[in-house]
């Protein structure tokens, strides 16, 4: 009879143990860095350790960025070129077209 519930006992579990422990963590947070994850997925840091790059350092970050930019722009652009010249063979073999 235990499957419908007759005789059998309530097992509680407290999951509010966590909320409560949250208030001293969030007073040792702000004493810390921020070098925590976001909810989102984004990784922030202070200012002070993003300040620490070069000039030469954020050309060529900046310089290698283009390249990859313009290398996928490159590829993109083929695939189109590709993607229109399928168009227009499938356009003669049916016939769409012919006017």
């Amino acid at each position: 009879m235990a499957f419908l519930g007759i005789g059998k006992k309530k097992k509680i579990i407290d999951l509010t143990e966590r909320y409560k422990k949250e208030p001293e963590t969030k007073k040792t947070k702000e004493n810390s860095p921020v070098n925590e994850i976001s909810p989102f997925g984004i990784n922030f840091q202070p200012p002070e350790e993003t300040e620490n790059y070069s000039e030469e350092d954020k050309r060529k970050k900046l310089a290698r960025r283009l390249m990859d930019m313009t290398t996928k722009i490159e590829e993109l652009s083929n695939t189109i070129y590709r993607l229109q010249q399928r168009i227009e063979v499938l356009e003669k073999k049916s016939g769409v077209g012919n006017s």
